[in-house]
């Protein structure tokens, strides 16, 4: 999956100035993400670590500087639809299923442009249902689910185009303790097993230990790094 360029994700003095608030979310941020790497981003509420997400995953476009997807900038893509639908795969604290959708049916949205037929599709959606440990949940709507259960929903429909990166806004903050060990559980078996690029954001050090690097952003500006105690980390 990996290219010669080496990586996934790379910004160059990225900022986002928000001109109603007269604020700057995010200042002069240089990083680089390599292929199936697992990084964390650290930071106080407001510091701009969900911002620089979205930057990544193209939800937001900067005010100045460049975001890189595998060498190219985003701003040069023909589609920033069709890269956050091909190559990035989001999960957020709130899990935005359709409360009128089954597990299977939610897992299906994000394949409903591409080419797969309608049973390929409900194929695809038990496959990755069955992958986060919820085969026997798929025809339940959400409110049948704990919502531990519907984050594992919402993980298997964020890989339902089979991305390249994973992007996780505070994954566990609406979580108990053991439905959250039991995500971050998952995406250590999806960054080992399919050699994932995840970039979580969190408040907490026990969910940032999991990833190889953990950065971290106070007043918009990334302000230090550190070793996690993710696989391979020694190689950061």
């Amino acid at each position: 999956m990996s290219s010669a360029n080496g990586y996934v994700l790379r910004t160059e003095h990225v900022e986002k100035f928000y001109p109603d608030g007269n604020v700057y979310a995010v200042v002069d941020v240089s990083l680089a993400i390599q292929w199936g790497e697992y990084i964390a981003i650290m930071g106080p509420s407001g510091s701009g670590k969900s911002t620089l997400l979205n930057l990544l995953g193209g939800l937001d476009v900067p005010t100045s500087g460049t975001v890189y997807f595998d060498g190219q900038p985003l701003s040069q893509l023909p589609s920033l639809d069709r890269f956050r639908s091909e190559k990035v795969g989001f999960v957020f604290q709130s899990f935005y299923l359709l409360p009128t959708l089954t597990a299977r049916e939610n897992v299906q949205i994000p394949m409903f442009e591409g080419p797969l037929s309608a049973p390929a599709r409900a194929k695809k959606a038990d496959e990755l249902l069955a992958a986060v440990g919820l085969a026997h949940r798929a025809g339940h709507l959400p409110s049948r689910l704990s919502v531990g259960e519907r984050q594992r929903v919402a993980i298997a429909r964020a890989l339902a185009n089979d991305p390249v990166v994973l992007l996780a806004d505070e994954p566990t903050g609406n979580l108990d303790s053991r439905s959250g060990q039991e995500v971050l559980d998952l995406f250590d078996r999806l960054h080992n097993e399919r050699g994932m690029s995840i970039v979580m954001i969190t408040h907490s050090d026990e969910v940032a230990s999991r990833a190889q690097r953990i950065l971290r952003i106070h007043d918009g500006r990334l302000v230090g790094q550190r070793t996690g105690d993710g696989p391979m980390a020694e190689r950061h």
